[in-house]
C-alpha cells in the first residue's frame, strides 16, 4: 500500500519531469519566435531625442503644423451644412435646446434660429460638405478627416485657446507643443523645435497670449518661440559692428562654462536651458536667414499660395514658411489668425477671414503632398469653440457644445466624422472632446497620453489631464 508521503513524492517528481520536458519545447519555440521576428521588418519605436527612450506605438507622424483659427469660426459657415437651421432663419429658437444651458452674451435675450448665409457643396470621393467660402480646402477634400462633433469646456476666448492648447484653465501647464517637444525632442539643431507665428485680419481679432505657447511647469527650454510675421523673424540676429563670429564664440564657450560649474552645484533645469539657448542662439545666426530668404522659392509656389511679398505678415507668406520649417525638422509649428470673433458683420468677417486662410491652408497641404511630406506632417485647422446657431445682431455667439476642426494628413483618415443636432447646437454622434483630440494627436506621433507625464507637487501632471481617449475610428 502506497503511503501518503510516497504519494506526495510522486506527485512532485511528475510535476518536475513534465516541468523539465515541456520547458525544453518552450525554451525552443521562443528562440524560434525570436529568429523569427528578427528576419521580419519592425518598426523602430527607440528614440533617441526626448524623455521618451521607446515610443509607445509605431507612429505615423513626426511633427504637426496647427493653423489656429483665432476666435472661433462658425462650424455652419465652415463644415457643418444645416438645411433645417436655414428654414427656420429669423424664427424663435426652439427652447427645447437651450433651456437650462450656458450661454456667452445670450443669456436672456431673445433667442432666434440665425440660418446659414454661405451654401455647401460635396466634395471629392468622400462627399465632404464644405462651405463655398472655403473653394481651396474643398479641392484637397480628399485629404481633410472633418471632425463634425467636437465639444469643450471654456466658453471665453483665453480659456478656451488654454484648454485647446494645454487641456488646462490653469495656469502653469505646458502647452501640446511643449509636450511634444519633452517627448520627442527635436529633428533639427539649428532652429526652435517650436515656434509659433501670428497674423491678423481685418475683422474679428482678438489677443492671443504667449501663455498659450508656454512650457509651464516644463523646463523653459521646451516653450515656444515667436517668430516675428513681418520683418526679420527674430531680433538681433546679426553681430554689432566690431563684434566678429569668433569673438561671440569665445563668449559663449565662457558663459557656458561658468553656467556648467553652476550646474555642478546647483540641480536646477534653467541652468540648463540657459546654456542650450546660448548655442542655440548662436547658431540661428546662420540658420534663420537661410530659412526666411524665399528667394529660391517658385514664382508658381508663391502663387498657389497666394503670397505677395514674403516676410509681409500675411497668414499665406506665414504658411510657406510652415513649411520651409517643417522640411528643417522643427516639431510644432502654429500659425494663429486672428480674424474669426464675428459677434457682428458676420457676412463681411467671416469671407474675408476665409479669403486670408482658404488659399493658403490648402497651398499647404498641397505642397506637403507633392514633397511627400503629408503622409508624416498631422496638419491641424480649427478654433477654440464654434458659433451659435442662434443670432447675435448680425453675428453668433461663442458656442462650446458644438464646433468643427480639420485635420490633414499624420495617419488620419479622410471624411467626416462625428455629427451634431439637426440644428447644429449640438454635438450628439461620436462626440469628440479636447481631451479625445489631445489623446489621438498624440497616439499618432507614437504616444500613450497616459504614460507623458511629469510629477509636480506630488501629482502627474499630462496634457490630458485625467480624461481623454483617442478616437480610434479616424486613424488609418
Amino acid at each position: 500500500m502506497t503511503s501518503l508521503s510516497d504519494c506526495d513524492s510522486f506527485s512532485r517528481s511528475v510535476k518536475r519531469r513534465t516541468f523539465l520536458t515541456q520547458s525544453a519545447y518552450g525554451l525552443g519555440g521562443v528562440a524560434l519566435a525570436s529568429l523569427l521576428a528578427q528576419s521580419q521588418s519592425a518598426p523602430d519605436l527607440s528614440n533617441p531625442r526626448g524623455s521618451l527612450k521607446t515610443l509607445h506605438f509605431a507612429p505615423k507622424a513626426k511633427r504637426v503644423i496647427h493653423l489656429c483659427m483665432a476666435g472661433g469660426p462658425s462650424h455652419l459657415e465652415t463644415f457643418d451644412w444645416k438645411p433645417e437651421l436655414r428654414r427656420l432663419h429669423g424664427q424663435p429658437f426652439p427652447e427645447s435646446f437651450t433651456k437650462g444651458q450656458q450661454l456667452a452674451q445670450l443669456q436672456g435675450s431673445t433667442l432666434k434660429a440665425r440660418g446659414s448665409f454661405t451654401d455647401f457643396q460635396k466634395h471629392g470621393k468622400t462627399g465632404l460638405e464644405v462651405s463655398n467660402l472655403f473653394p481651396g480646402l474643398a479641392s484637397v477634400a480628399d485629404e481633410l478627416c472633418v471632425i463634425r462633433s467636437m465639444q469643450t469646456e471654456q466658453i471665453n476666448h483665453d480659456t478656451a485657446h488654454a484648454f485647446m492648447n494645454t487641456g488646462s484653465i490653469i495656469k502653469g501647464r505646458p502647452s501640446m507643443g511643449s509636450w511634444l517637444m519633452y517627448g520627442l525632442g527635436a529633428e533639427t539643431e539649428d532652429l526652435p523645435g517650436f515656434v509659433v507665428l501670428v497674423s491678423q485680419g481685418k475683422y474679428g481679432v482678438q489677443p492671443v497670449s504667449a501663455r498659450q505657447w508656454s512650457s509651464g511647469v516644463l523646463p523653459s527650454q521646451y516653450q515656444g518661440i515667436q517668430f516675428q510675421s513681418k520683418g526679420d523673424p527674430v531680433h538681433y540676429l546679426g553681430n554689432p559692428d566690431g563684434f566678429c563670429q569668433s569673438t561671440q564664440r569665445q563668449v559663449i564657450n565662457e558663459v557656458n562654462r561658468l553656467n556648467g560649474m553652476l550646474a555642478d552645484h546647483q540641480a536646477d533645469p534653467e541652468i540648463q536651458t540657459r546654456i542650450a539657448q546660448y548655442e542655440m542662439a548662436f547658431r540661428m545666426q546662420s540658420s534663420v536667414p537661410g530659412l526666411t530668404d524665399m528667394s529660391q522659392e517658385s514664382p508658381a509656389t508663391l502663387e498657389q499660395y497666394g503670397v505677395k511679398e514674403p516676410g509681409d505678415g500675411s497668414f499665406a507668406s506665414n504658411c510657406l514658411l510652415a513649411r520651409r520649417m517643417a522640411e528643417r525638422g522643427v516639431r510644432m509649428i502654429q500659425l494663429y489668425h486672428r480674424a474669426w470673433d464675428h459677434h457682428s458683420s458676420i457676412e463681411e468677417g467671416l469671407p474675408a477671414a476665409a479669403r486670408d486662410c482658404d488659399r493658403a491652408s490648402a497651398a499647404l497641404i498641397s505642397d506637403l503632398k507633392q514633397r511627400g511630406m503629408l503622409d508624416d506632417t498631422l496638419v491641424l485647422w480649427g478654433g477654440e469653440f464654434g458659433r451659435t446657431p442662434m443670432g447675435q445682431g448680425t453675428g453668433r455667439d461663442h458656442h462650446i457644445l458644438a464646433f468643427s476642426v480639420a485635420m490633414a494628413g499624420g495617419g488620419v483618415k479622410p471624411g467626416a466624422y462625428g455629427n451634431t443636432d439637426e440644428l447644429g447646437y449640438r454635438s450628439v454622434e461620436n462626440i469628440v472632446s479636447v481631451h479625445d483630440l489631445h489623446a489621438t494627436m498624440l497616439k499618432l506621433l507614437g504616444i500613450d497620453h497616459k504614460r507623458l507625464n511629469v510629477k509636480f507637487q506630488g501629482l502627474d501632471v499630462r496634457l490630458t489631464g485625467i480624461a481623454g481617449h483617442a478616437v480610434d475610428a479616424i486613424i488609418a
